[in-house]
């Protein structure tokens, strides 16, 4: 009986003992337990600061961009088709000029000189023709009456035949001075704007192909522009072409004034074949230019349109996740909670993407989806992004 209180502190602490391991056994209990879902630890998550924008319908043009080069439609080199010395110029610098204007007289004294030695040929020729036309009617007369033999006939025939014949050799002699005579007068060819003139009164000018040009005169209005776009995009080209009518379009080049329109133009033609060192195909458009905004060697993009979608959805390009071949959007789910939605891009456009997979009503994220998970609360704020227009904010929780 003596050994009792000893027995009792062995009882109490075998129980504190079992009691404290009773505890761990519970800890670790609770620790082993399944935890939350992700959705449901995100919805414990404070609410995020997001920027949406409502999802809209379109009609989205599919184009293609290329940096082309302005070419007037026709452009001349006017030379001097003879050599004499300019006694005219009637054109100045950057002269706009119409068809058939005269620009250059030059010196044409000697081959008037020489049209008028062929006209007096021509009057001696004549002359002496009329008189052989008598000796063969005389012939032929006295022939009837028997007085001369046929050979005298025919002597005179033949003279007369030859007479003819020296007369139509100049009247050709006189038509080819009458020309050279002409060539003393250069006029516009076509209309359009004269470059700078390169000669005087006074300077000598030469028939030579090889010689500089008096002036160049380029055709403004309309006026072409040459581009190159890639082989790519050549099926979708000539299927728009075959079409009807390819619209394009010269982008206003940089330093424009700001708010500056594009010029609007056609596409008129589509090399027949694809450049092999580059992979590229040559194609030429034509535009207006009555304001002469456009100038034959400048350089500027162009946009073409190769076709149109039709009421397609359309989002920001900033608000769809990439994951190596997947594409997904977060929207704002009906409990204001970021739900992620599978989309397939069709088309890129832009700053703006054309997807499928999204309800009509949706309202995507566009800024603050790298904090987002699935269930994430949000805290909608107006959105700065470009190209849609922003949702309207809703209640955080």
């Amino acid at each position: 009986m003596r050994s009792t209180p000893h027995l009792m502190i062995f009882c109490g602490l075998a129980i504190a003992a079992l009691s404290g391991c009773g505890r761990k056994a519970d800890a670790g209990g609770a620790a082993a337990a399944p935890g939350a879902s992700a959705p449901a630890a995100a919805a414990s998550a404070p609410p995020q600061n997001v920027g949406v924008v409502k999802v809209r319908q379109a009609d989205v043009p599919i184009t293609v961009e290329a940096s082309g080069t302005v070419t007037a439609l026709q452009s001349v080199d006017l030379r001097a088709q003879t050599t004499s010395t300019v006694a005219q110029v009637l054109v100045k610098d950057g002269q706009n000029v119409r068809k058939g204007e005269l620009l250059f007289r030059f010196d044409d004294r000697a081959d008037r000189a020489a049209l008028d030695k062929a006209r007096a040929q021509l009057a001696r020729d004549r002359a002496a023709q009329a008189d052989l036309e008598r000796q063969l009617n005389r012939a032929k007369e006295l022939k009837a009456q028997n007085f001369i033999a046929q050979n005298a006939v025919d002597t005179a025939q033949a003279n007369f035949d030859a007479g003819q014949a020296l007369i139509r050799s100049d009247e050709a002699a006189v038509q080819a001075a009458q020309v050279a005579v002409g060539y003393n007068e250069l006029r516009a060819p076509i209309s359009g704007r004269a470059g700078i003139v390169s000669v005087y009164p006074g300077s000598l000018v030469q028939a030579n192909a090889t010689a500089a040009a008096l002036v160049n005169i380029a055709q403004l209005d309309p006026i072409a522009i040459s581009f190159t776009v890639p082989e790519t995009q050549l099926g979708s080209l000539l299927s728009a072409t075959r079409a009807g009518q390819l619209d394009v379009e010269a982008l206003p080049p940089p330093g424009s004034p700001r708010g500056a329109a594009s010029i609007k133009g056609r596409v008129t033609a589509v090399d027949n074949l694809v450049d092999a060192t580059t992979g590229t195909i040559k194609v030429k458009a034509e535009f207006d230019n009555k304001a002469q905004a456009l100038w034959p060697g400048q350089y500027l993009r162009v946009r073409v349109t190769l076709r149109t979608l039709q009421g397609v959805t359309v989002v920001p390009q900033a608000a769809i996740i990439m994951r190596g071949n997947e594409r997904s959007v977060y929207v704002v789910g009906p409990d204001n909670t970021a739900k992620l939605v599978p989309v397939q891009l069709r088309q890129a456009v832009g700053e703006q993407a054309v997807v499928e997979g999204l309800e009509t009503t949706a309202q995507v994220v566009i800024e603050g989806k790298q904090n987002l998970r699935p269930g994430t609360p949000l805290r909608i704020q107006p959105s700065g992004g470009a190209g849609a227009a922003p949702a309207a904010s809703g209640a955080g929780k």
